[in-house]
């Protein structure tokens, strides 16, 4: 872990629990590992997900831990006013986006000699982390609250994880970073308080997505990306500043961090004239149908995507983001409520700018479908003809 340095400060430093000397200035901040130099490299080869440039990867010694992950794909949707793109990151082999930070996380962990991984989880990451520990042969304990999900919970056991379930979140994210202290598990995620983000190395595995869609969708102005401690939206960022760097891509796009009006750490931090207050700024975040997403503090780590991109962050309010759940099912796309945050951001922007804008899809609905509305016609066991016609079938058949 040498090669993690503070991208605030310029230390060097060690571990997971971020910089020391930022958290004695009050501002919590994310190791990170050097940029990868992709000087050389032809973004029209490349092959697409976590290890199709294995190289460019902290972890690019560790033995390769994938379900195959990545290279999904890009789906357009209807927008008013501009181009509005979907990267259906619910494709992956668990159904999210985490997948691809536990290909690389899990990996860095075997290097590590890690025989137990650890991450609080409310979900997709818990589930991820399961199923790629089981694939590299070690244990995967999960830290969770109550009212984790029963899709999720189900997932988790069946990956062979072994789960703790807390009644009071801050208590979850302290037991966890105790096991990883006094137990010597490997961390795969956000275990301090206030929150830093996640294990860098694990976070190196989404820069592909910036890869993916720099060679996919090259004229995208915007990148919309569901936030809660910005491990994915700093993951973008950086494999967008490794291709520029590179002169790969003229510009990188500007990155939206998408967030639910219940938690807009980010939408406050940046309404803040001084970096010295958007630095520490924190809200009280609410319960929210999209409670993988918003946070009670702006991450530094995603602050400096926005800044360096020239990004902003927006937020929406539930009736606004499960409206936008509703109708993307009814196109054929399925999305958790979180991935519909960014869908309804990324479509304001599409309205006000007439830009073309991608939205992350975090993570396929299945795990939290939308209520269908009130109007299907209720049928008994053994419809009659004249009551399938009422719902739509052609009366020739």
């Amino acid at each position: 872990m040498s090669e993690l340095s503070c991208p605030r400060c310029g230390r060097d430093g060690s571990g997971f629990a971020g910089c020391t000397h930022c958290r004695q200035e009050g501002v919590p901040v994310n190791l990170r590992p050097p940029l990868a130099d992709l000087r050389g490299k032809r973004l029209d080869a490349f092959p697409g997900g976590v290890w199709g440039w294995p190289d460019a990867l902290a972890c690019s010694d560790a033995p390769v831990v994938t379900l195959g992950e990545g290279d999904t794909p890009v789906v357009q949707i209807a927008a008013e006013g501009g181009d509005l793109f979907v990267k259906l990151e619910s494709l992956n082999p668990t159904g999210s986006h985490k997948d691809r930070g536990m290909a690389a996380g899990v990996s860095a962990a075997v290097r590590h000699g890690a025989e137990t991984v650890v991450l609080a989880s409310s979900g997709n990451a818990g589930v991820s982390a399961a199923a790629y520990a089981a694939q590299a042969g070690i244990t995967c304990v999960v830290t969770s609250s109550e009212g984790l999900l029963p899709y999720f919970k189900s997932q988790m056991l069946a990956y062979g994880a072994k789960l703790a379930v807390f009644e009071d979140p801050a208590l979850r994210t302290r037991m966890t970073g105790h096991a990883v202290e006094n137990l010597g598990w490997y961390p795969l995620a956000n275990f301090v308080l206030p929150a830093v983000g996640g294990n860098p190395f694990a976070n190196e595995g989404f820069k592909s997505i910036a890869y993916e869609l720099a060679r996919d969708l090259p004229d995208a102005e915007y990148v919309v990306v569901p936030t809660c401690r910005a491990d994915l939206l700093s993951g973008i960022h950086r494999g967008y500043c490794e291709l520029e760097a590179a002169g790969l891509i003229p510009r990188a796009p500007r990155l939206v961090a998408a967030e639910t009006a219940t938690g807009a750490a980010f939408v406050a931090a940046m309404a803040l004239d001084e970096r010295h207050a958007q630095e520490r700024a924190e809200v009280e975040r609410q319960p929210s149908p999209a409670f993988s997403i918003g946070s009670d503090n702006a991450t530094w780590q995603g602050l400096d995507a926005l800044w360096a991109s020239g990004g902003s962050a927006l937020a929406v309010d539930p009736p606004t983001f499960m409206a936008e759940q509703a109708a993307l099912a009814r196109g054929g796309v399925l999305l958790e409520a979180s991935s519909a945050v960014a869908v309804a951001v990324a479509r304001q922007i599409v309205a006000a700018t007439g830009s073309c804008v991608v939205a992350i899809g975090t993570a396929s609905g299945v795990k939290d479908p939308p209520v269908p509305p009130k109007d299907d016609l209720d049928v008994t066991a053994a419809p009659s003809l004249a009551q399938l016609a009422q719902l739509g079938l052609p009366h020739d058949q």
